[in-house]
């Protein structure tokens, strides 16, 4: 699933963070979002479950890679294009 990180983005006041941060934690994960921690309107910070910050690592670290940016460049510049079952046959996928 492809979608704007953005929109994945709920809010509680530190109120709320002090009331229960471990419900709060288990709320984001259950959602799959993660809580911008406001006071007065202005933003303090974030709180992310932990799979959704491995995942955001584990991006962040690819994008560190040059050899993968450069192949991601590469494959763009390529005009070969293929269907999705074009690429269900090449790697094998079956359905169960």
């Amino acid at each position: 699933m492809n979608t704007q990180l953005i929109s994945q983005e709920d809010f509680a006041s530190v109120q709320q963070v002090q009331a229960g941060i471990t419900r709060l934690f288990k709320k984001a994960k259950d959602k799959k979002r993660f809580i911008r921690v406001m006071r007065n309107q202005e933003p303090l910070g974030v709180l992310i479950p932990n799979d959704m910050w491995l995942n955001l690592i584990e991006d962040l670290e690819a994008l560190s890679n040059t050899k993968y940016i450069q192949e991601i460049q590469e494959s763009r510049q390529d005009k070969k294009r293929y269907t999705s079952n074009q690429v269900k046959k090449i790697i094998g996928y079956k359905k169960t």
